[in-house]
């Protein structure tokens, strides 16, 4: 995990140690200049005032002279041949004579005037011992305590990190939720850290057990709801196998014929939808002209005796590779809403190379109903008995698993138009290899 916690606990304790140093290294720096300019200006200043005192009380009293410090008096009227040349022009006051290698507190009374050096070496060993060397101390004391605290953190955080390493490794199809077994988990993991093992682990073994639960669904759905629709297909093909038949109940067992084909795709699209989606349907070349065709005799069932005309147009031949049954149910939804929700007019139905286009002179939607027309159990006109308010999110579901696009323009009271956008490209049987089908577009309605 390159962006873990225990990287980010890692992080955050080098930055306080960097800031920490930086903080030590100016306060040096800080501590070194008032050391120099504020301790050594005092001490001279307080050495100047106690040898004035001592001279009170005793005229014959001679100015400092040690190792590192001098000091040199000059009396009114007396000569300073006495005095080294680069003090005697200096003012009252503090200097730092670099060059000399000192620091001088020039003090000038009527008694006469006196010059106390102090070698600026000594002042920095001064410095060295009361500056430097705790600032020394105080930063390795807070780089052991970083150090200690860092090590306490990630003794803390490992528990936590070993979590995420396991259940990133969890294939979402399959998650290895072993590893998080009360009893296979490491020694040091405890309190907090045990608790949210325990519930990742049976978090992991509902999800387990509801992917189990949605694979049998699926397989056995495939099965039991196929074999009814096959028995009912079968039979009513036999039946219409009957000349003696009656016409009346032909176009019952027609209608049976058509409902049992119409639920066999509704079928197999929700299977396709429950399905994983590296799971690759049972697909097929096939005419896109061919299922417009059949799709558009159904819906002209709709219109009943409504003053509606269907039309079709195929002004491409497309072919794709895909379920068949599937664009069955993506055109019968959307040929159901042309015809249900127009009442006089047009219904056209045109194919091109890569899109089929549904129109409809219906009551259309407003910009608001447009906004919501692919959610779920949404309908944009209550007061029409038509549906549930699912057709276009199965819709837009279907057109999303196999890559095609789904378009809605409508206007209100003038009508709608949907296009389904694909490519012809798809999977060649020969080599087995899935190809894009197509390039997902945003709707433009």
């Amino acid at each position: 995990m390159p962006h873990g916690l225990p990287r980010k606990i890692r992080i955050a304790f080098i930055l306080q140690v960097v800031m920490a140093s930086l903080a030590i290294v100016i306060a040096f720096f800080a501590v070194g200049t008032l050391f120099k300019y504020s301790f050594v200006r005092s001490s001279l200043q307080e050495e100047a005032s106690h040898f004035w005192e001592l001279r009170e009380s005793s005229p014959t009293q001679r100015p400092p002279n040690t190792y590192a410090l001098r000091a040199y008096l000059v009396e009114p009227g007396q000569s300073a041949e006495g005095v080294p040349a680069h003090l005697r022009k200096l003012e009252p006051g503090f200097h730092e004579l670099r060059a000399e290698g000192q620091m001088v507190w020039v003090d000038r009374r009527p008694e006469g005037t006196l010059y106390v050096a102090l070698l600026r070496e000594h002042s920095e060993r001064l410095a060295w011992w009361f500056a430097v060397l705790p600032a020394m101390f105080t930063l390795l004391a807070i780089y052991g305590a970083t150090w200690l605290t860092y090590k306490s953190s990630k003794r803390l955080v490992s528990p936590v990190a070993w979590l995420a390493r396991q259940v990133s490794r969890w294939d979402p199809r399959k998650p290895d939720i072993a590893a998080l077994a009360p009893d296979r988990l490491p020694a040091d993991m405890q309190g907090e850290a045990r608790q949210l093992a325990g519930a990742l682990h049976a978090l992991g073994e509902r999800v387990e057990a509801q992917l189990t639960r949605e694979r049998n669904f699926t397989r056995d759905a495939s099965h039991e709801l196929r074999t009814p629709l096959t028995v009912i297909r079968v039979a009513s093909d036999m039946a219409l196998a009957d000349e003696a038949l009656e016409p009346r109940l032909a176009r019952s067992l027609r209608r049976i014929q058509r409902a049992g084909r119409d639920m066999e795709a509704v079928v197999d699209a929700f299977l396709i939808l429950a399905r994983e989606p590296d799971v690759v349907p049972q697909s097929e070349w096939f005419d896109v002209c061919d299922v417009v065709h059949e799709e558009a005799v159904k819906a002209r069932t709709l219109l009943g005796d409504k003053p509606v005309e269907l039309q079709v147009a195929c002004e491409g031949a497309p072919r794709i590779y895909a379920p068949p049954r599937v664009l069955h149910v993506v055109l019968g939804n959307l040929l159901r809403n042309a015809c249900s929700y127009t009442d006089r007019g047009l219904v056209e139905v045109t194919v091109h190379e890569g899109l089929v286009q549904v129109r409809d002179t219906g009551i259309g939607m407003s910009a608001e109903a447009l906004a919501r027309a692919f959610e779920p159990f949404y309908r944009a006109r209550p007061e029409y008995p038509v549906g549930t308010g699912l057709g276009l999110s199965i819709v837009r579901r279907l057109c999303e698993r196999f890559g095609w696009s789904i378009e809605l323009e409508s206007t209100l009271d003038s009508g709608t138009t949907a296009r389904i956008r694909f490519s012809p490209i798809g999977q060649d049987p020969d080599d087995g290899v899935l190809r894009p089908q197509g390039e997902a577009e945003q709707p433009q309605g």
